[in-house]
């Protein structure tokens, strides 16, 4: 695909990126239908439907022959094959617990990939009106001003971003070795948003984000603007990410990731 069709792409998303985030903010003044997933912390609402399906008739409209794959599953145009064709990842709201509970520290999250290859990544926070951004070779981007890309630091000196449940007993790390990490390193945060932290990474905010439980949607935009600010990105495994498999997930500057992978081997 030539880079003017993906300049005209990433442009359309962009726009629906915005114009989705503003609904968003607007939103907090409605009442909020909450409806229950998997269990109580794994929530949706009707403003996640409501985003998710704003974007499928958008870009079923606009390019009918793409597909799309949503955390809510609203769309007809489900990909069989993600290695050919164009594939939009969509998180309508990544931290659905915090958009209910605290109005903030979400994101809308919008990636292309093209025959497989992460081209076009957006996270957006309405709140803060932040949008993240990348195209494929070139650069990322906070509000159009260019980020740099990331230079290593020392693990001391880190702050890294993990959930607080891989502290305790739990089927996914060796909790004991967290706890080690946890006491070598300058301090641990949680945002909720898991997009939200890979942007964060991206602009140095934080140096390190960990999860164990990701899908493509909460990660795929995330991987196109790290890659462009030269972040370091493995499983827990030091497996390369197949961002269409649910995985766990290391992101980090450079300089830290493997000590962070031997702290949890």
């Amino acid at each position: 695909m030539g880079d003017s069709r993906v300049a005209e792409i990433a442009e359309k998303a962009k726009a629906w990126t915005l114009e989705a985030g503003a609904r968003l903010a607007l939103s907090h003044q409605e009442k909020l239908n909450v409806e229950y997933k998997t269990s109580a912390a794994d929530i949706v609402t009707q403003k996640d439907k409501e985003i998710e399906q704003f974007f499928v008739e958008n870009i079923k409209t606009t390019y009918p022959g793409h597909y799309v794959l949503g955390e809510e599953g609203l769309s007809d145009v489900l990909p069989t094959d993600t290695q050919n064709g164009v594939v939009w990842i969509i998180d309508p709201i990544d931290g659905t617990t915090n958009f209910v509970h605290q109005n903030l520290n979400y994101a809308i999250s919008v990636a292309v990939y093209i025959d497989g290859d992460p081209t076009i990544g957006y996270i957006y926070d309405p709140i803060k009106k932040e949008l993240f951004s990348a195209i494929k070779n070139q650069g990322a981007f906070l509000n159009d001003q260019p980020l740099s890309t990331l230079t290593s630091c020392r693990v001391e000196e880190a702050v890294i971003c993990f959930n607080h449940l891989w502290l305790v007993p739990n089927e996914k790390v060796d909790y004991e070795k967290m706890h080690h990490l946890v006491n070598d390193v300058r301090g641990v945060r949680y945002l909720g948003s898991a997009a939200l932290e890979m942007a964060y990474v991206a602009c140095g905010r934080l140096d390190s984000s960990l999860d164990f439980r990701l899908s493509p949607w909460d990660i795929a935009a995330g991987i196109v603007i790290l890659n462009e600010v030269g972040a370091e990105m493995t499983t827990l495994e030091n497996q390369a990410i197949n961002v269409f498999t649910k995985s766990s997930t290391i992101f980090s500057r450079p300089g830290i990731h493997q000590y962070i992978l031997e702290y949890l081997s």
